[in-house]
């Protein structure tokens, strides 16, 4: 294995951090598999984060980012704001589907760390607090005000897609949150 460049290090801890955490749960996961993942050593695992704890952080952002990156690609294809609301149960369920059915990262996330005040909780609540603004700026759009309804579809979807190993979950709530659009 050749030596890995002082920039390139944290981001393949990264990569390696999400692929393990998200699989295996993050608790399950220690450092020492991160960096043997990584191909990296734990000095420089700890020397780009300092800690599990930021490391976990940085992962949830990171997937925060790239979920986001895929919401907008999805919704972008869509003027109405009907649609983009409509998109965001295919992203949920492209999202989902491709990740193996394991679950909401976040939510899983949460079950680890019970703690309110810990950070980890708090890029939970970033990320489900920007989709719910998401979804309440496009209904707002439409003259509605549906958005806590439609992440329980969705959040519901996310869990029964798990229970199942199936997609479908996704398309009954999507189904259902045509139904509660106007």
């Amino acid at each position: 294995m050749g030596r890995t460049r002082p920039g390139d290090a944290g981001a393949k801890v990264l990569k390696a951090a999400s692929t393990l955490f998200y699989r295996d749960g993050i608790h399950a996961v220690g450092v020492d598999a991160v960096a043997a993942e990584a191909g990296v050593t734990k000095a420089a695992l700890y020397g780009n984060f300092g800690s599990k704890s930021r490391l976990v952080v940085a992962y949830l952002r990171e997937r925060d980012r790239r979920w986001q990156e895929q919401i907008d690609a999805i919704t972008a294809e869509h003027d109405e704001p009907r649609e983009r609301v409509l998109a965001v149960f295919d992203a949920y369920e492209a999202w989902l589907s491709r990740d193996g059915y394991r679950g909401c990262a976040f939510l899983n996330a949460t079950s680890e760390f019970p703690d309110p005040a810990d950070p980890v909780r708090e890029v939970v609540r970033h990320h489900k607090t920007a989709l719910h603004g998401y979804l309440d700026t496009q209904l707002k759009r439409l003259g509605a005000d549906r958005a806590d309804e439609l992440m329980l579809l969705l959040e519901g979807a996310a869990v029964r897609s798990v229970v199942s190993q199936d997609a479908q979950p996704f398309r009954v709530a999507k189904r259902l949150a045509e139904t509660l659009l106007p």
